[in-house]
Order: C-alpha cells, then sequence, then structure tokens
C-alpha cells in the first residue's frame, strides 16, 4: 500500500469501507489474506464468480491500491498490498455472521481445515493460532498487559472471548528468551524496531479470542515452517500440524490441540 499524503481532516473511513461492502470482494480480499499471490481464476473460483467479474472487481481494488499486481511470465499474481489488510479483514470478520452453510462437502471440509489452522498473512490464525498463544501465556513467553480482561459474549451462549479491538493485551513475559529460543526465534529478533511492532495480536474470527500477530506472529511461523512442524495447504489459506511438530511443540510449550 503506497504512503497516503499528509491529511489534516478527518479520514474519509465510509469511502475505504465501501471496497469492503461487496461480497466479491470482500471474499477476494479473504482468499489473499493467506499471504500467498493468487491468479484471477482462482480467486474467481474462491468468489464463485465469472472471471470477468472478478476482473473487474480486482481492477478497483487495485485502483484503491488494496491489491498489486505481480507479472510472472505469462501469468499475473494478485497480492494483498500490505499485511495491514489481512489484519483489518480478520477483526472484521470477528464480528460478521457466517455467510450460508456449505452446499458441499468439499465446502464443509475447506471451512473445518481453515478452522483448525490458517495463516493471516504470515502469522498462524485458528484454532492452532490460538492454541499457540494460550500456550505461550502458559510457559511465561508472554503475560497479560495491564487491563486486559475477558468478557462474556452473549452471542455465543456466555462463554469468555477476548475483549475485541486490543492490541496488546500481552507483552513479553519473564521467560520470553528460553522459550521463544527454543521455538527457534533468534534472542535479538525479540525487540521492537520501526518498521514493524514485535507484538500484534488478532481477535480471531473463528475462535473469538487471540491470536499472536505481529512480527513475533510472523517469526514464529517462520522458524516453525522451515522446522517441518507446520505446512501449508497446497491451496487455499489452510495450515496442517505435522506429527513432528505436534511432538515437538507438547513437548516444548505443553501445546496440545485436537489435529
Amino acid at each position: 500500500m503506497t504512503t497516503p499524503p499528509e491529511r489534516a481532516g478527518e479520514p474519509d473511513i465510509a469511502r475505504v469501507a465501501a471496497l469492503f461492502a461487496n461480497g466479491t470482494r470482500a471474499r477476494i480480499l479473504m482468499a489473499l489474506a493467506g499471504g500467498r499471490g493468487l491468479r484471477a481464476g482462482e480467486l474467481a473460483e474462491h468468489a464463485g464468480v465469472t472471471p470477468q467479474a472478478a476482473s473487474a472487481q480486482l481492477s478497483r481494488l487495485a485502483r484503491a491500491g488494496l491489491i498489486t499486481v505481480r507479472p510472472e511470465g505469462r501469468n499475473r499474481y494478485y497480492e494483498l498490498a500490505d499485511r495491514r489488510i489481512a489484519e483489518l479483514m480478520e477483526g472484521l470478520a470477528a464480528f460478521a455472521p457466517p455467510l450460508a452453510a456449505p452446499r458441499t462437502l468439499r465446502a464443509g471440509h475447506r471451512n473445518e481445515a481453515l478452522r483448525r489452522g490458517r495463516l493471516c498473512f504470515d502469522h498462524t490464525a485458528g484454532r492452532l493460532g490460538v492454541a499457540l498463544t494460550e500456550a505461550l501465556l502458559s510457559s511465561g513467553a508472554l503475560a497479560p498487559a495491564d487491563g486486559t480482561a475477558l468478557v462474556a459474549a452473549p452471542e455465543s451462549g456466555g462463554t469468555t472471548r477476548s475483549v475485541a479491538g486490543a492490541e496488546h493485551p500481552y507483552r513479553l513475559g519473564p521467560a520470553a528468551v528460553p522459550v521463544l529460543t527454543a521455538l527457534g526465534v533468534p534472542e535479538d529478533r525479540l525487540v521492537d524496531d520501526q518498521r514493524r511492532p514485535l507484538l500484534r495480536f488478532c481477535l480471531d474470527w473463528t475462535e473469538q479470542r487471540h491470536h499472536l500477530a505481529g512480527r513475533l506472529g510472523a517469526e514464529l511461523f517462520d522458524a516453525f515452517t522451515a522446522a517441518g512442524w507446520v505446512t501449508r495447504a497446497p491451496r487455499g489459506r489452510a495450515l496442517r500440524l505435522t506429527p513432528v511438530g505436534e511432538r515437538a511443540l507438547a513437548g516444548r510449550l505443553g501445546l496440545r490441540t485436537d489435529g
């Protein structure tokens, strides 16, 4: 996303919000939230529209600066212009009603795979991402920040969930260095820099609890994939915890998942 010019007045939120208020554009952006470039035909299939309809919406998103186009040989790959767009989509999804129930077994399996684990641009989301965040808290690698609370969510039957919209509900804990370096994150990466905050948190749209984002979330995902603990599905955003990863994270963090 290009750097906007200096602005003195109120931001025109409605103008940007209108770009998300279209089903085709929203589904395209959600498909790209996995951080992987996709061709127009793949995005049309994901959005359930014709290639011509997808092309029109892709052009509008490109003109608005939300996506970029990367030529590669005869193909053109569309990508989000900024990781913050993926975080914004994840935040909006946490408050959005679900679409109609999947009509096919394949769609149902795809949805369940996304809930088990998925990539939110460059960090882990879904049950796996939430379980990772909670295990980091239990291990002392993360600690609750002042004022963090859990609130009841009436729409989910009164179960507790993370406070919506909190960007920094946790900080590095007393065991951050030994725990995170054992997971493959170099100690010199556990500091903030001006390019990207070390710690950010997304309200997970399927689990309604926080998952770790920011540079630390990306560092952990890179370390897990390099170690073969987590793999990406050939298509889409789904992630899979491998057997070796399951054993490693259980041993180092006490992390347990339902697979």
